[in-house]
């Protein structure tokens, strides 16, 4: 047993593999999309967009609270651990009109979309040249193994080579690559799901607030 996955582990052969497949990558997401690709990783296991969608409610009701009794400049005094919160809820402080701040929030929404897809499709790109790399060296070593019909021992590391190289494309694509890209369209989903009720809980309270209705109550009252 020990032997056989011996004979599977070529480290020259996967290597090459692994080259060619993060070369095709980068030639179609380019290096950023490389950086990105692998920075993301980490949040395969630490993300929890179920966690953060809750706290989220719960941080953007006391939001509501402050806004309704102090007004949408003292929304800042919440404090969110979430780096978009956190920021989502300066930006609703700072806003001085409900425009400003729906710009914000629609760019700020986008630009994280794109972030995830430049990711995802790294990844994506990984899985589908994985196997045609594969297929190459099946070819190279097929061509080998003919042009040493006269030469038994030459056969075998060309069939090895053959059959080893698709064998190292599927497990990229398809044990590797592919589920990473699946996880991470998940996770991009769900977090921009909270993300966006989030922006337009935000967007409710800041036109609440800044209505006219509300505005001419106030001077009433003062």
């Amino acid at each position: 047993m020990t032997q056989m996955l011996l004979n599977l582990f070529n480290p020259l052969t996967l290597a090459l593999m692994l080259v060619g497949c993060a070369a095709v990558a980068i030639g179609q997401s380019g290096f950023s999309g490389f950086a990105r690709a692998f920075a993301a990783l980490p949040v395969l296991w630490r993300a929890d967009p179920d966690q953060d969608m809750l706290l989220a409610r719960a941080t953007m009701t006391k939001v509501d609270h402050i806004a309704n009794l102090r007004g949408l400049s003292c929304t800042d005094r919440v404090k969110a651990a979430n780096p978009f919160l956190a920021v989502a809820i300066r930006k609703l402080a700072d806003t001085d009109t409900v425009d400003r701040f729906e710009i914000w929030a629609e760019q700020a929404l986008a630009d994280r979309r794109a972030r995830h897809e430049k990711v995802h499709k790294f990844w994506l790109s990984v899985a589908d040249t994985a196997p045609a790399l594969g297929m190459a060296g099946t070819i190279v070593g097929l061509v080998g193994m003919f042009a040493a019909m006269d030469d038994p021992a030459k056969i075998g590391p060309a069939m090895a080579l053959a059959l080893l190289t698709t064998l190292y494309g599927v497990v990229i694509a398809n044990v590797v690559a592919a589920p990473i890209a699946a996880r991470l369209a998940d996770l991009s989903e769900r977090e921009l799901f909270w993300q966006t009720e989030l922006c337009q809980r935000m967007l409710r309270v800041a036109r609440r607030e800044t209505a006219p209705v509300r505005r001419a109550s106030i001077r009433e009252v003062a």
